[in-house]
């Protein structure tokens, strides 16, 4: 009797315990961790990280629908997927997801992650001619606040300079300029990388674009301090449910940002059944030594060689291969790659951007009748994928000329890189064939301005946590010797970057008669370099500052670092998690006529201190 009563009175604190639980905890916007919190004031979000202030999101929705109902938990979300390439082989995620409305008919779906929070609208259109509302969706970014932004371009292609305030001047690019009517740059491209605590980081972008999307940028052109999404030019007829891509900000300590892969987890699975033959690989590319090379035959087989004595899979043949001198065709090209058992890669304009006095070939793959026909014939003649390159933005026929593109590729077992185009959105997951993309200023700008020689090495160091956070990044690495402006990072700076910068395609950027001059040891490094790996490790680091990164592939490590300033900078390193293999460790020497040192070593005895050379680096290869 005295047992049943306990048992009763248990019972019912437990039930007690258990309501006022689930009452306190139902209107709480949390991760699953619980380390993520979000606080709701009508149509305002404002984020925390561990109970610090790390995002406000001051508006949400759009003009004419911006009463946001309270936000309701919806479900547990999470996933698991396997990719070809990328800072992963096997990718996981968990989130909680919580809807709230605008509208009848409008509705928001917000999901939260352990190291993130992504949103998006859905819309039900009530007309056949339905017009895609004004979004007005808008992050405060107070004065003060430090941030790494680059200015937009239609191409990407820009700086990401530390800075506490939005009022900067406006840089010149292909694209133009954006002014406030004070003069100030007033759009911003993705990603954003800010820090609005110690500690404490942010990084906005967006992911999950469809064909009948468009891309969107920051403006602050109205508030210096707030930053409105404004998707770009749309003029696609909607039919069905819209849903607008995911507005995302990915938070945490930097390790978080960098290891991320919410962009990649946020887009739509990939319906292609059979990815076997996606291959990613280090590629010899010719037009950085050669910016007219690729019309040459002679030429070309230089680079073929040179990959076939560096054991690398793929080579590249740049624009201008449609004028081919001295009697010789492409299919003559391709086939010398072949019959060396190099894969050829070859270059086209994309004809919707920059078309007059731009390189050829031009307009193959517009209609779709003709990118059939082309597509076909490179898979017979054994061409392995496509760069196309020269897109005109971030407009939704952008977007769906490059999916019909992606497509259609795949059709072909066809890899795609894309240059001069849009950043990556998540893509590369929806269509495993997108091995890269370009969006980056890269080892490319060494043969067009000036400017790069000294920037370099702060920007390099400032890559891994902005740009290449949110997908593969086609910056053509590693150069020992000059283009037509001088490089002043050292060589193993240099190497370091094919191991810092991760990319499905990795486009070595220097001449043969240069790789093939290095040490034995560096160029069998090459060789045996992933272009995709199996897991990623923030080791240290601060934008601009330096970086270390470790990757694992097949169960071996590749340890790197650059220096991004230029006076020497030790730095501590805890490689307990490499265990006990045999390394491989490239260094800088001590002067240009002895620019290596290199030396192996056991895990165990890797050192814990390194003090690297004004704008230099290391690699550390596990054998």
């Amino acid at each position: 009797m005295i047992r049943t009563r306990m048992s009763r009175i248990l019972f019912l604190l437990l039930a007690v315990t258990f309501f006022f639980t689930t009452s306190c905890k139902k209107d709480v916007v949390t991760s699953p961790n619980g380390k993520i919190t979000i606080e709701q004031k009508d149509n305002q979000l404002q984020v925390k990280y561990c109970d610090k202030a790390a995002l406000t999101i001051e508006k949400i929705g759009f003009k004419e629908f911006n009463k946001l109902s309270d936000l309701k938990f919806s479900q547990p979300v999470s996933d698991d997927y396997v990719m070809p390439f990328g800072k992963k082989s096997h990718y996981t995620n968990q989130a909680n997801e919580y809807f709230a409305s605008l509208d009848e008919n409008v509705k928001l779906i917000l999901l939260v992650y352990d190291n993130g929070v992504a949103f998006r609208y859905l819309i039900r259109p009530q007309s056949q001619d339905f017009q895609i509302p004004e979004e007005t969706t808008a992050f405060r970014i107070a004065e003060g606040t430090k941030r790494w932004m680059q200015q937009w371009c239609d191409s990407y292609e820009g700086f990401f300079p530390e800075s506490t305030t939005a009022k900067v001047q406006p840089v010149p690019s292909f694209s133009g300029i954006n002014k406030s009517a004070e003069g100030y740059n007033c759009r911003w491209g993705y990603p954003a990388l800010l820090e609005p605590v110690d500690d404490v980081f942010v990084l906005l972008t967006e992911s999950d674009i469809k064909a009948f999307n468009s891309a969107s940028s920051l403006w602050n052109d109205e508030n210096a301090e707030l930053y409105t999404v404004r998707p770009d030019q749309n003029d696609a007829a909607i039919e069905g449910d819209f849903y607008t891509p995911w507005r995302v900000a990915v938070i945490g300590q930097l390790a978080d940002i960098v290891e991320s892969t919410l962009v990649t987890d946020l887009a739509e699975p990939s319906k292609i059944e059979d990815t076997q033959w996606v291959e990613p690989g280090v590629v010899s590319w010719i037009y950085w030594a050669y910016n007219h090379g690729s019309n040459d035959y002679n030429i070309i087989k230089k680079y073929v060689d040179l990959a076939v004595s560096l054991k690398l899979p793929y080579m590249l043949i740049d624009a201008e291969w449609d004028e081919m001198k001295d009697g010789k065709t492409i299919e003559d090209a391709v086939k010398y790659a072949v019959d060396n058992g190099v894969k050829p890669l070859i270059w086209y304009s994309s004809s919707i951007g920059w078309v007059d006095g731009a390189p050829g070939p031009k307009f193959r793959l517009n209609k779709p009748e003709d990118r059939e026909k082309e597509f076909t014939w490179l898979e017979k003649i054994g061409v392995a994928g496509v760069k196309i390159d020269f897109f005109s933005g971030d407009n939704q026929k952008n977007m769906s000329y490059c999916i019909d593109l992606l497509q259609s590729a795949a059709n072909h077992h066809l890899t795609v890189n894309f240059h001069g185009a849009t950043l990556p959105r998540g893509w590369q997951r929806t269509f495993p064939n997108l091995l890269s993309t370009e969006a980056v200023y890269g080892a490319e700008w060494y043969n067009n301005v000036p400017t790069f020689t000294n920037k370099a090495a702060a920007h390099n160091a400032t890559l891994p946590f902005t740009r290449n956070v949110v997908g593969s990044m086609d910056y053509t690495p590693c150069a020992f010797s000059d283009s037509q402006n001088p490089h002043i990072t050292t060589n193993a700076h240099e190497l370091a970057l094919t191991v810092l910068f991760e990319s499905g395609l990795q486009h070595l950027a220097d001449r043969p008669e240069s790789l093939l001059a290095q040490p034995q040891e560096v160029q069998d490094f090459f060789g045996k370099l992933p272009a995709a790996w199996d897991e990623i490790k923030f080791v240290g680091g601060y934008p601009a500052d330096y970086v270390v990164i470790a990757r694992k592939r097949n169960n071996k490590w590749y340890v790197a670092g650059i220096n991004g300033t230029d006076a020497d900078k030790t730095i501590s390193l805890d490689l307990s998690f490499v265990g006990n293999g045999n390394f491989r460790l490239f260094e800088d020497g001590e002067n240009a006529e002895q620019p290596w040192k290199i030396s192996d070593a056991n895990g165990a005895d890797l050192p814990k201190e390194l003090t690297l050379k004004p704008r230099g680096g290391f690699v550390m290869a596990e054998l």
